[in-house]
């Protein structure tokens, strides 16, 4: 089984240096991601079979924790915390009633948790969690914690002292079922949607209180059909490890895909987390197996890539029976795909990204993307 203070081995393929960022947190990546969800042990048995996630950790009665359950489930340095709440009442289940299965932490590996709040709050962000140190026998760790667009928030880790499974109050999760994994590695990036006219506020946030830099800006040139339209900044932090598109809808004819996620999702929020893989033909062909529905890209789509994106290793007929788009910039390539909304809202989904040294976002793909997601709000009548 797989201890979290691996993670001190962190490596990014592909990383690159941003001096325009003021690194002075620092971040070392990403430490976990939590979602609130309506069956923590259902949602769990979820993410082994389909994404091939690894039993880890687990707090909960058994454990002595009154409050909720919460399941832990890893693959690569990605680690999910899957929490659901038992009191009616609480904040936890208030977020859920609101917002359906969702994430509400994205949590950063820091040095020092105590200064990362210290120096964000400083800069102006709303205070979510003062530091806190948790111990247990194998040792201890310091969180804190901040909010960001809508109900999520960012916690702060620090676990240089600690030598435990997960965290203090977790303890292994032992379990007989534990489907192979498909291949993912670490986190990509993670996209927030935001409403009209909010992106730059929240850009201005990552900037001035986080410290990271605007590593690309799409606009609605960039990212539209004849019907919809967004707009993006990417916020990178100074390592590059950590890399959050931000998105707002744009004016459109129809509505767009962020406006319907901010209808379903009430809010701001996470609209997607991007997984990255080592073999993305590997890893999409187990998870299909495994029942998992991804958008299905126009069959036109892939007449162009020979002339657009030029060479490339994989076979292309390949990419097109399972729907893996391909895309180009100065640096190299890179192969995604998109699942569609893992719950009955239309609302939180996966990226699964492969990259070949590109370091883009697959702009040449946004059109083929977004007719594929406008094809199913049309099922929905969403549009």
């Amino acid at each position: 089984m797989q201890n979290l203070t691996d993670i001190k081995n962190y490596q990014y393929t592909g990383e690159k240096i941003f001096p325009e960022a003021k690194d002075f947190l620092p971040i070392n990546g990403t430490d976990y991601v939590e979602l609130y969800v309506g069956n923590a042990k259902q949602a769990a048995h979820f993410y082994k079979t389909a994404f091939g996630f690894q039993s880890l950790a687990y707090a909960g009665l058994e454990t002595g924790v009154k409050d909720r359950a919460s399941y832990v489930v890893s693959q690569g340095k990605v680690r999910l915390v899957l929490t659901t709440p038992f009191d009616p009442d609480s904040e936890m289940y208030r977020h859920i009633c609101q917002h359906g299965d969702a994430v509400k932490v994205i949590a950063l590996w820091v040095d020092d948790a105590a200064r990362a709040f210290e120096e964000t709050t400083a800069r102006g962000a709303k205070p979510y969690l003062e530091p806190v140190t948790e111990e247990d026998e194998h040792g201890k760790v310091v969180r804190s914690g901040i909010h960001t667009y809508g109900d999520t928030v960012h916690i702060f880790v620090e676990r240089k002292d600690y030598q435990g499974i997960f965290l203090p109050g977790y303890q292994p999760w032992e379990s007989d079922y534990n489907p192979p994994e498909v291949g993912f590695r670490y986190i990509d990036h993670m996209v927030g949607n935001v409403g009209e006219g909010e992106m730059n506020q929240w850009a201005k946030f990552y900037g001035e209180v986080m410290g990271f830099a605007n590593l690309i800006t799409f606009d609605d040139k960039d990212i539209s059909t004849a019907y919809t339209a967004l707009m993006s900044k990417v916020m990178t932090s100074g390592n590059g490890r950590i890399k959050f598109p931000i998105n707002e809808p744009a004016k459109g004819l129809k509505k767009s895909q962020i406006e319907e996620f901010i209808e379903f999702y009430k809010g701001p929020g996470c609209q997607h987390i991007a997984l990255a893989t080592h073999d993305i033909i590997f890893s999409v062909s187990e998870m299909r197996k495994r029942g998992v529905e991804f958008l299905h890209v126009p069959g036109n789509y892939y007449d162009s890539v020979p002339e657009r994106v030029g060479q490339i290793e994989e076979d292309l007929d390949v990419l097109k029976s399972l729907g893996i788009m391909v895309d180009r910039d100065e640096d190299g390539y890179l192969l995604q795909i998109f699942t569609k909304p893992l719950e009955d809202r239309p609302t939180l989904f996966f990226e699964i990204i492969q990259r070949k040294g590109a370091n883009s976002f697959g702009k040449g793909n946004f059109q083929a993307l977004f007719e594929s997601i406008e094809a199913e709000q049309a099922r929905r009548g969403t549009l």
